[in-house]
């Protein structure tokens, strides 16, 4: 986890929750930022799925290659 992430969560508050926020205030707040993060967990799963097969493509066409090459050298 990131500092940055940690600050902003775990903001301090001059005041007391029950002072400053109603507490089904302050829950929706807490669900929201639960949303958004799941949010972006589930943009970065994705990325890097997509890197993963990407890698994957480039590691079969490097084999393809590689066998083609000692296949010609052999005739």
């Amino acid at each position: 986890m990131s500092y940055r992430f940690l600050k902003w969560f775990f903001a301090p508050s001059s005041k007391p929750i029950i002072e400053e926020l109603d507490l089904y205030t302050k829950i929706a707040e807490l669900e929201n930022r639960i949303s958004t993060l799941e949010n972006e967990n589930i943009e970065t799963t994705n990325t890097l799925y997509e890197i993963m097969n990407s890698i994957d493509a480039v590691d079969v066409r490097i084999d393809i290659l590689t066998a083609e090459k000692w296949t010609k050298d052999d005739v």
